[in-house]
């Protein structure tokens, strides 16, 4: 496999026709290595436009989202965060490593929490194989985020939730943006909220996707009494 052209065809196939188009990002894209963050049985699939298991995809756990997120899902999420350089992020649902190590590169510090010790594990040596010196991969259950280091400049859950729990909320900046898939199958939206003075918060919903649930967050009930 020609790697650079199948990169270059990931970006102008996938990433780009989802209106992905900031340029830093972009190059961004080009420069981290997707391929290194991609389990060694899937490094053929790494620029394929579809979810990449990270563990065996026999293991019930797989189900409850333990996957790289499609590129251009990352990219455009990557993208709606609008991180800037001297902001500290948070990342909830680390994986292999990937979006953190693309956070890394756009910000200040990054924070990021996985709930299964054998991936912390993973992304831990996938970003120190990187070079990446100013993301931190903390073994942690990221519904209840990390109410100590608050407050953050951007919150990104790398994957869906039925909603958002108000701890997240409270852990923003003024100014502060949080991202997520949020809703049901079979359509979800990409939202970010932003915190204003206050309490107060402003939500848009920009796009549609279906993505896997990230464990212990709330769910809506699905039975009427």
């Amino acid at each position: 496999m020609n790697l650079e052209q199948a990169r270059f065809n990931m970006i102008q196939q996938q990433i780009r026709p989802w209106d992905v188009l900031n340029g830093e990002l972009l190059e961004l894209l080009t420069l981290v290595r997707r391929e290194e963050f991609v389990p060694a049985s899937h490094k053929a699939l790494a620029f394929a436009d579809i979810e990449i298991p990270l563990r065996n995809p026999t293991d019930a756990a797989l189900r409850l989202g333990q996957c790289m997120l499609a590129p251009k899902v990352e990219a455009r999420l990557v993208q709606d965060a609008a991180v800037q350089k001297h902001e500290k992020v948070l990342e909830i649902g680390t994986g292999s490593g990937y979006v953190a190590a693309l956070l890394a590169h756009l910000s200040q510090r990054v924070i990021t929490l996985e709930i299964e010790p054998e991936l912390v594990a993973v992304a831990r040596s996938n970003l120190q194989k990187a070079g990446i010196l100013n993301a931190e991969v903390r073994l942690a259950d990221g519904s209840k985020g990390v109410p100590l280091e608050a407050p953050f400049d951007v919150i990104l859950l790398s994957g869906s939730v039925a909603e958002i729990p108000d701890k997240l909320l409270e852990s923003l900046k003024p100014g502060g943006r949080l991202v997520a898939i949020v809703g049901e199958e079979p359509i979800m939206r990409a939202t970010t909220i932003t915190r204003t003075a206050g309490q107060g918060y402003s939500s848009n919903q920009g796009w549609d996707t279906v993505a896997p649930r990230l464990q212990n967050f709330p769910e809506h009930s699905r039975f009427n009494f």
